[in-house]
């Protein structure tokens, strides 16, 4: 996760940064195969070469991008939560408690679903 570390020294509220240090520490502790990298200045997390989930920030939120299916498959517990969203992500904001049971599935999503996928990004994505 060392390579997460100059993103994450460059936030400047500290508040965002604590948070996603404890989501990227969470992430590890429960996926430790995942591998770590940052790309389109994102910190993201992949499985044998294939992309599984990424993050970014804004002023009052983190986005969490799991793909286009990751946030089909997921939009009515998005609704039920109150995270918004859009095609490929959604936003928890500062305000909101990450609801790490949800994270969870949406990881364990991805991996199964893309588990012989050869590419980065799935093909059929919306």
């Amino acid at each position: 996760m060392d390579n997460l570390t100059p993103f994450l020294d460059d936030l400047e509220n500290v508040g965002q940064r604590k948070r996603l240090v404890d989501i990227f520490t969470w992430i590890k502790q429960n996926y430790p195969q995942l591998e770590t990298r940052i790309a389109w200045n994102q910190p993201m997390f992949t499985d044998h070469g294939t992309f599984i989930i990424a993050f970014s920030v804004a002023k009052k939120h983190i986005s969490v991008a799991p793909e286009g299916e990751g946030i089909t498959q997921f939009a009515s517990d998005f609704d039920r939560i109150g995270y918004s969203y859009g095609k490929k992500m959604f936003r928890i904001t500062d305000t909101q408690e990450v609801d790490y049971d949800l994270l969870k599935s949406i990881i364990d999503f991805n991996i199964e679903d893309k588990k012989d996928c050869t590419k980065f990004w799935r093909t059929n994505d919306k």
